[in-house]
């Protein structure tokens, strides 16, 4: 049931409705740039095949440069409603205010751009936006940064710029709290553009080149949200995935120690040209465990982003698990991954090798700092934290991998590895990461496949390529 608005709260929304239904300013060329701006964002963070309902979306300018399927527009006025429609005859648009917000559909991205200072009630715009809402949907959120407020009122002041209707100021950390409140979890937020105007050469070397690195001072503020994970588990099938290469005397301990999960769960092995008796041995313990659901395929690419790629072709689980077959992560540890995606409380689930001590001499020195070093590169790049990007061991729900893979072709294939184009990817589409820590063990059988210095060179070029494509943008 939608709570009564108070007096105050109406009267606010009046005011507001009364403020836009006046409006005959005609669009400042700065504001369309700005605007323009604010699209370019929004569209490297909705995928195209979404549905998308913006509230608050006055005149449709917005909207109807965003790319998605379909487009709904919300507004508290009905002269902005229209011209809405005659911009985009394709769209849906209701005339309603958030914090009252009844529709029949829910959709796959929220926009509230700016809106969220404007409303009379901001926890209660945010509950109502949950009756629209799936586990799947994002809520992106927009508003402006608050060091920009004593430029704002100078502004006004000197009637450079058109005063809006009351409008609050809410702070990053207001957002969050209110986010919180209302039934949302925070899964990144960044600070874009350092000029909002659309000016030739400084726009471009301060928005894409400075903004991110300058992140405090950065004009628009964008929150990614989703709903809070449901209480009760799901139960769901599990495949693991087992590249193994030259990993014969680890193949029967993998099948022994990885614990049943979920539905079922059926173990992959993918082997990848090896020396010794790697396959032998796969085929020999596959007929003696007949009661485990275990599969084999000889790699027909080369290394372990393809074999990874070539496992999940063929897996059949809910969820898609990676296990090195050195397992140096030990399986057992594998439960930890299913019960982080199963409760929804992570999307991706990312192994840490960097949290418990780890048995003497499973990592050298300088593979530390490197590991160390690259979880704060990536964490950065990525807005969420990641302690340990190199750990072999991710989960993840395979309609998500089949989402990821669809829209492989924004990074292209760079990655021999696997892991960095499952992280991209799963940042790419805004999901919920998260570290499970985990125990890492020393290898008892084979020698390593790494190799120091050509891989870390790999990793280097890796994390200047992601960031042109993620953060640089």
């Amino acid at each position: 049931m939608t709570p009564p608005l108070g007096k105050l709260s109406r009267d606010h929304l009046a005011s507001v409705r009364a403020h836009y239904e006046a409006d005959n300013a005609k669009p400042t060329t700065a504001g369309r740039s700005y605007r323009r701006l604010l699209a370019h964002y929004y569209n490297l963070l909705i995928p195209a095949e979404s549905s998308v309902l913006e509230i608050g979306c006055g005149d449709g300018e917005l909207l109807a440069q965003i790319h998605a399927k379909s487009k709904t527009g919300i507004d508290l006025s009905e002269k902005q409603i229209a011209l809405a429609q005659a911009r985009m005859p394709e769209g849906t648009f209701y005339v309603q205010a958030g914090e009252l917000l009844r529709l029949p559909s829910t959709y796959d991205v929220i926009i509230v751009s700016e809106t969220l200072n404007s409303s009379a009630d901001g926890q209660l715009l945010l509950e109502r936006l949950a009756t629209v809402a799936t586990p799947q949907t994002r809520l992106l959120i927009n508003f402006h940064n608050n060091i920009w407020h004593p430029i704002f009122t100078l502004a006004n002041a000197l009637g450079l710029r058109k005063p809006p209707p009351a409008t609050s100021w809410l702070s990053t950390k207001d957002v969050e709290n209110l986010l919180e409140l209302s039934q949302w979890e925070i899964i990144k937020n960044q600070a874009r553009i350092l000029w909002p105007v659309g000016t030739p050469l400084i726009a471009p070397l301060f928005n894409r080149w400075l903004a991110p690195l300058l992140p405090s001072f950065g004009f628009a503020v964008f929150n990614i949200a989703r709903l809070r994970p449901a209480a009760i588990p799901l139960t769901l099938s599990v495949s693991v995935i087992i590249p193994a290469r030259n990993e014969a005397g680890n193949i029967e301990a993998a099948v022994l120690r990885t614990p049943a999960m979920g539905a079922f769960t059926e173990l992959i092995f993918v082997e990848g040209h090896s020396r010794d008796n790697t396959w032998a041995e796969i085929e020999r313990v596959r007929s003696a465990y007949p009661q485990r659901r275990i599969s084999a395929l000889r790699q027909t690419g080369q290394g372990k982003g393809n074999a990874v790629r070539e496992g999940f072709a063929v897996a059949q689980g809910d969820v898609l698990m990676i296990l090195d077959a050195d397992l140096t992560m030990p399986p057992e540890e594998l439960p930890k991954f299913y019960d982080a995606i199963a409760s929804g409380k992570a999307e991706f689930a990312n192994g840490s090798r960097l949290v418990y001590p780890m048995e003497k001499g499973a990592m050298q020195f300088l593979n530390m700092v490197a590991n160390q070093f690259f979880g704060l590169a990536f964490s950065w790049l990525l807005g969420q934290r990641i302690k340990d990007t190199l750990c072999g061991t991710k989960v993840l729900r395979r309609s998500h991998y089949l989402t990821i893979a669809a829209n492989r072709a924004y990074f292209g294939d760079f990655d021999p590895f696997g892991d960095f184009d499952l992280l991209f990817g799963a940042d790419k589409l805004n999901l919920k990461i998260r570290d499970i820590p985990i125990r890492y063990r020393e290898r008892t059988y084979g020698s390593t496949n790494i190799q120091r210095w050509k891989h870390g060179a790999l990793l280097f070029r890796m994390l200047a390529f992601a960031a042109r494509k993620l953060k640089f943008i």
